[in-house]
């Protein structure tokens, strides 16, 4: 058996645990999993493959059943997961080979996050730390919990071979409304305690955003851009794609242009500078907005899919067919493949 342990948190999550464990079954890996108070076969499921599954009194504290999880496992070396999580891609032979060479970092895997965002299918990707030494890291926060140090030493990471799919944003309108009503009592509760986190105004941020409610989230992002915080963090370049995204949909434009401001230190990604491109697009201002795009596609490893591909190109045509540039916008639009609005732009373009 490796030398690390797998913990996971489950409540009523019958219809993703098997897929989970089923995923991490041939790791040769102890696997907890600390159940909160379910009412439906989820312990049955989880019994079939985890090596234990405990029981955690449910007090609406996320890091609380975490750090019970993490406290039971055999190994001080932990990986952690959701349940609406599953692996991908992994090399879990390497795990123990980068603890050994960074023994106080913590390890974060590639995690590719399905939604409808924009009444869209997407899959955003962000790294999420999830593999660690518990001497010296455990969770802290009640929901959206985060890997802490237990002492006052840096915050260093290093990235494992894995890669998970999460699901977490998918479901029925009943069940994301059930869930959107439980973070936000949580997140409000604790936003009353902790006033200064902008961590918190992102995740509120995030809420209204799956909500389609732009000016609300508009209004916890811009929170949290009055807060000094590190470029390199994760959630800070994710409120500036967000909070950009609505200042396109409110018709914020001129607010959208001190974009231009901070382009040096963030455009190292095709998302942003695809951002960059709408932003110069929804201004006037096709010749710039074009340049964005076309310097987006060269670009790789894209957060949200399709920002360096199709989504690109879709715009580099819609601003050639404006230009009356009708072959060289065919030949873009067909590029997007199956892109739907690429599509119904096709059915309708001139053909000289």
């Amino acid at each position: 058996m490796k030398p690390f342990s797998i913990c996971i948190i489950a409540k009523n999550e019958e219809k993703n645990i098997e897929r989970c464990l089923k995923s991490i079954q041939n790791f040769g890996c102890e696997i907890i999993v600390v159940d909160t108070g379910s009412t439906d076969r989820t312990r049955q499921i989880a019994m079939q493959y985890a090596s234990r599954v405990l029981h955690f009194e449910w007090i609406n504290d996320f890091s609380a059943a975490r750090n019970y999880s993490i406290q039971n496992a055999s190994y001080d070396w932990v990986l952690i997961l959701d349940c609406d999580e599953w692996v991908q891609d992994a090399d879990p032979e390497k795990f123990m080979d980068y603890a050994r060479t960074y023994p106080t970092y913590m390890g974060r895997i590639t995690r590719k996050n399905l939604s409808y965002m924009d009444s869209e299918k997407q899959a955003y990707t962000d790294m999420v730390e999830r593999f660690f030494n518990r001497r010296y890291y455990h969770y802290e926060g009640t929901i959206h919990e985060q890997v802490t140090p237990l002492s006052s030493q840096e915050l260093v990471a290093f990235d494992i071979p894995m890669t998970v799919l999460h699901s977490g944003y998918i479901g029925t309108k009943e069940e994301l409304e059930a869930k959107r009503i439980r973070n936000m009592t949580l997140l409000t509760k604790a936003l009353e305690k902790n006033p200064d986190d902008p961590y918190l105004y992102f995740q509120i941020g995030q809420e209204y955003y799956c909500e389609n409610d732009y000016e609300h989230a508009a209004a916890y992002y811009s929170k949290v851009l009055t807060y000094d915080l590190p470029p390199t963090m994760e959630y800070l370049r994710m409120t500036l794609q967000a909070y950009g995204n609505c200042l396109l949909h409110l018709n914020c434009i001129e607010e959208a242009l001190q974009y231009e401001n901070i382009y040096d230190t963030f455009a190292d990604t095709p998302d942003f500078v695809f951002l960059m491109g709408r932003i110069y697009y929804k201004s006037g201002q096709p010749i710039k907005a074009l340049s964005e795009f076309i310097k987006a596609t060269t670009m790789d490893n894209p957060r949200a899919g399709g920002t360096n591909t199709y989504l690109s190109w879709y715009y580099i045509a819609l601003i050639y067919e404006n230009m009356g540039k009708f072959e060289i916008a065919r030949q873009f639009y067909e590029k997007c493949g199956d892109f739907e609005p690429a599509m119904k732009r096709l059915e309708n373009l001139p053909i000289l």
